[in-house]
């Protein structure tokens, strides 16, 4: 990996001083009153159903968000705000939170929230305007959420609970282990799904009023040990790290569903690396891990890969520069459907993007924002996942802004290199997807072709060989 100046062009912190430029146009003199008031932009027919989609499912009482955006009454004062903050895009501080550049690569997400243009337009005309109420007739009906102690995978069939941890509210950041906790799991399972929860027991002060202030675990990685590892296997931990990570703000995880993960009868959870932050309050509280299990009878016909990769502790941030760079490289041993594209950064860090390159074909898969008090992860459509055959090169560029102009970075007067710590660097894509045979490749490659109607020679982004008209992968080289 190398680390280097470079300018971000568009996409520097510079960006975020001012807000979006909204050009307003005028009505013309002619219009009629009736033909006025359709074209006005208001909250009950235009804004209200935006909120239901995208933003009410944490802006409600007692959810993630510091505000309820329910009624009239509560969104009309944070009608500037709003324009602001959808009009950032893809840039760390967006609502809702989606850093997905909308103008290259991939598309097509499952559980996307991101605003469209027509919508980020709507709600910047309709602040302009004095964020008119409207016709009350207009209002959609109440959208029903799950409450917040639900689960987005539905009931799970099995919980664990993490070690409680306590967190004053001024202290250093900790990382470090905190133990294992017993599965009680009597029967082998294959997981479907996995969710967690941070829970606060006790919370004595005024928390900040920030998405990481109604936390102190920013992440943790899981392990789920083997009661009978194999003697022969040459790294027997490499089970228990191939788990999905707990991180601030982040969705559920859904697993291939021909690729579920083995979790064996007497298992226990290790919560191997834990990194905790102070919140402005003394706070106690744990992790619930829910897993959601495949039918019992079920076998898995893929094999779940974690395919992550980025900087070790050679990345070099130097101090008071807002426009950096690193790039790292990771080589595909197999064919490859990648199904989940998660960008990992810490507190300097504002964009990533994720290139494949095969033969003479560079494709840019994606590009997206990055903000540290709110991960996401990326889960693609089923038939837009990258499709990429064995041998592909993929690069991962990061950029970061380690200057006053990034509200993130406490001091940038100091250089940081890589470590667990929030003011440390971590420059990872925690990439997740199956690895195919040849055979089960070409299949798969078919059935993209057919599924996207593509003709011969023509381009699907994530998929190299979809346009070829011969299929170089079982010869074991690249075109």
């Amino acid at each position: 990996m190398r680390t280097t100046r470079n300018r971000c062009r568009a996409f520097g912190w510079q960006a975020l001083l001012g807000a979006a430029v909204v050009a307003v146009v005028g009505l013309p003199p002619a219009v009629s009153a009736q033909e006025a008031a359709t074209d006005e932009v208001t909250f009950t027919r235009d804004i209200a159903p935006i909120l239901q989609r995208s933003c009410q499912k944490c802006h409600r009482p007692n959810s993630l968000a510091p505000m309820s955006l329910i009624d009239y009454e509560e969104v009309r004062p944070w009608a500037r705000s709003m324009k602001y903050r959808t009009g950032l895009r893809d840039k760390p501080g967006v609502m809702p939170p989606w850093y997905i550049e909308k103008d290259i690569g991939i598309q097509r997400f499952k559980d996307d929230p991101s605003l469209s243009d027509d919508e980020v337009e709507k709600i910047a005309r309709w602040a302009d305007a004095g964020a008119p109420r409207g016709d009350p007739a207009d209002l959609p009906p109440p959208v029903a959420f799950i409450d917040v102690d639900e689960w987005e995978i539905g009931q799970p069939d099995l919980i664990v609970t993490s070690p409680s941890v306590e967190v004053e509210p001024d202290a250093p950041d900790w990382w470090g282990s905190i133990g294992e906790v017993p599965t009680g799991l009597t029967e082998d399972r294959y997981v479907a799904a996995l969710e967690y929860k941070e829970i606060t027991e006790l919370s004595e002060g005024t928390p900040r009023a920030t998405v990481g202030g109604l936390y102190v675990i920013h992440h943790a990685t899981l392990g789920v040990t083997d009661p009978n590892p194999d003697p022969n296997d040459v790294d027997p931990l490499r089970a228990q790290r191939r788990w999905p990570t707990h991180e601030v703000g982040r969705n559920a995880d859904v697993f291939d569903p021909q690729a579920g993960k083995l979790m064996k009868a007497g298992s226990k959870l290790q919560f191997h690396s834990m990194h905790l932050h102070a919140n402005g309050a003394r706070t106690r509280a744990h992790l619930r891990v829910g897993f959601k299990f495949h039918p019992r009878g079920y076998e898995p016909t893929r094999k779940w890969v974690r395919m992550s990769f980025g900087n070790g502790v050679d990345i070099d941030i130097e101090a008071m520069d807002p426009d950096q760079q690193a790039e790292a490289y990771f080589t595909l041993p197999e064919n490859a459907l990648i199904t989940i594209f998660e960008p990992h950064m810490h507190a300097p860090g504002v964009r990533m993007c994720l290139d494949a390159i095969w033969g003479h074909t560079v494709q840019t898969l994606n590009c997206a924002g990055y903000d540290h008090s709110w991960v996401r992860v990326y889960n693609y459509e089923d038939d837009a996942a990258p499709l990429l055959p064995k041998g592909t090169i993929l690069r991962m560029t990061g950029y970061f802004n380690n200057s006053p102009s990034n509200p993130n970075v406490p001091d940038p007067r100091n250089w940081s290199g890589g470590g667990h710590r929030s003011v440390d660097q971590m420059f990872i894509n925690l990439m997740r997807g199956v690895y195919m045979t040849d055979e089960e490749f070409e299949a798969e490659v078919a059935k993209r072709r057919e599924a996207l109607d593509l003709a011969d020679g023509e381009i699907a982004v994530g998929c190299p060989l979809c346009s070829a008209t011969d299929f170089p992968v079982a010869a074991g080289g690249q075109q």
